[in-house]
This record gives structure tokens, sequence and C-alpha cells, in this order.
């Protein structure tokens, strides 16, 4: 393991991104993995089903199936819509497995965001505050300051985007992991819409919605 994100050009991430239209940090990791080389960070890519998610991600979801899961003798309940392409696809056992799952996985990790990009300014902006000054206090250069707060930014999405979670029951992999696996299995396209997790006896609730992504071409 002696490769690092160093050794990896920008030139490399966008060939392979070109190749494949896999986001730009899966198609880092996988050249990371695959010590530069493009075409075995590729089949990377494939084995995880990412090439294949990202190059059906545009197509529209207007199918799907919305799931229940009640967790601790009916302490914690957890609603959510998870989307297809097919209504077809939506009646699969596979399907209903991983809308299940994805039940059961909020229930158990309560995560406030879908996806990265669904963290709302104002909490992005105050945990990089807070990780900037608790890094400010350990008198290194500016420079090194902000890899710190970006390392702690990017732990700070695994821990509250439902899609950058590591699977509960696998953790070898992310829930975008294992809805890219499915996407690769089932051939469609597949978004989580929204959820709610209710907890008995806490203040508030936990309620994310992210947006459809609709494509004209599909």
């Amino acid at each position: 393991m002696s490769t690092t994100t160093v050794n990896i050009s920008a030139a490399q991430v966008k060939e392979l991104r070109d190749k494949t239209n896999a986001p730009m940090m899966d198609c880092k990791n996988a050249l990371t993995e695959a010590k530069g080389d493009v075409e075995q960070a590729i089949v990377i890519l494939r084995k995880k089903g990412i090439a294949t998610a990202a190059k059906k991600a545009t197509r529209t979801t207007s199918e799907g199936s919305v799931a229940s899961y009640i967790h601790a003798g009916g302490k914690i309940g957890v609603l959510v819509e998870v989307n297809c392409e097919s209504d077809f696809v939506a009646r699969t056992d596979d399907f209903k497995n991983l809308v299940h799952d994805i039940a059961m996985h909020v229930a158990a990790t309560d995560p406030r965001f879908i996806r990265k990009e669904d963290v709302t300014p104002e909490a992005f902006e105050k945990e990089k505050d807070i990780y900037r000054a608790q890094a400010a206090q350990t008198g290194k250069p500016a420079p090194v300051i902000e890899k710190i707060v970006d390392g702690k930014m990017a732990k700070f999405y695994e821990e509250v985007c439902l899609l950058e979670q590591p699977f509960i029951k696998d953790q070898a992999i992310s829930i975008k992991e294992l809805i890219a696996q499915k996407v690769g299995k089932l051939g469609e396209n597949i978004t989580v819409r929204r959820f709610a997790r209710f907890k008995v006896g806490a203040p508030d609730w936990t309620v994310a919605q992210t947006k459809q992504v609709e494509s004209a071409g599909e």
C-alpha cells in the first residue's frame, strides 16, 4: 500500500471520469487502489457498480417503494422512499430488500442528510468553523490546518450523509456503493428520495429529502 493519492494526477482522474462518468472522488479512490492503472481502475469501478450507476444517474426515477422499519421494541421508527425507473423492478425481491436495508440502516445510524449536496450551507460552515478552530490550536501552519479541516469534513460527510455512511451489514461498502451494486444488477437508476426517522422521547425527529435527478433524454 505504498501508493497514495499524491501519485495520482488530475489528468488520470479526468481520463477515468471521461471514460466512466463516475464521481471524481470514486475515480481517485479507484486509481489509488489500482496504483494508477486506468484500465484496472475501470474494472474496480465496474465491480463496485459505480461505473454502471454513474451512466444511469441522470435517468428519471418515477417508480419505487415506500418501506417502514420499527426497531428497539417500537422505540424507533423509519419511513423511507426509494425510487427506480419501472414498476417491474420495484416489485423485485432485490429492490424490496434494498429498501428494507436502507430503512434499517437509517434506524441504526440516524443520518441527517441523504447526499453531500444536501448538506445546508449553515451546517457546513458551522462544522468547518469548529474544525478550523480545533486545528488552529495545534499551532501548525495555515496550509496544514486546511488539510486537517478537509480531512475532518470528509469524516463529517460520512457521519451525517446517508449515502456516504458505511453499510451497517457490511462496513466495507458505503450505502452509495450498495445502491450502485443494485443498479448494476437490476439495470435501472435507483435513488433515495426521502426518509423520516422518529424516536420515542426525542425532542425532535429527522426528516431528509433530496430532489430527483430529472433527464430530458431518457
